[in-house]
């Protein structure tokens, strides 16, 4: 993929939806387990140094799985690279199932099936499209695969 590294670190200075100090451990094997500043802006997770400004690095949270590890643990993996694996814990349960819960919705994937599925309940309760308005109704990037192929 490619990116702006100034933007990426724009990005990474933006308010965040969800961020907290985890244990965090990298996908090589001899990574050790550290603490970093986890962040989550729109479809970013960011981690920082705990002392420092600019990130160590970013996930793009999209072609991946987030599994559960344990009661306070999750993992992040990615489709096309089973073998990269990063695992993360948190201080609690409660805080992990809040984790899980704010990455799986991060995704562009995830906010396009909620847009298809709200655009669908008014068409039925109000028989209009509501993307109409904005003239992009006919656009299949908002519409499901059945409807693709008529």
């Amino acid at each position: 993929m490619r990116y702006n590294e100034k933007e990426l670190l724009c990005l990474s200075k933006q308010p965040a939806e969800k961020a907290a100090e985890l244990t965090m451990k990298g996908p090589k094997r001899n990574d050790a387990a550290k603490c970093r500043l986890v962040k989550l802006v729109v479809n970013f997770l960011f981690y920082f140094r705990i002392d420092e400004e600019e990130p160590v690095g970013a996930l793009l949270l999209e072609q991946c799985r987030i599994q559960k590890e344990e009661d306070t643990g999750f993992s992040l993996v990615f489709v096309d690279e089973p073998e990269r694996k990063y695992s993360f814990v948190c201080d609690n349960k409660d805080e992990c199932e809040e984790w899980i819960e704010a990455l799986t919705k991060a995704s562009y994937e995830y906010m396009r099936n909620s847009l298809i599925f709200y655009r669908h309940e008014i068409e039925k309760i109000t028989g209009k499209d509501p993307l109409e308005q904005y003239g992009i109704s006919e656009e299949t990037r908002f519409q499901t695969r059945s409807q693709r192929l008529f």
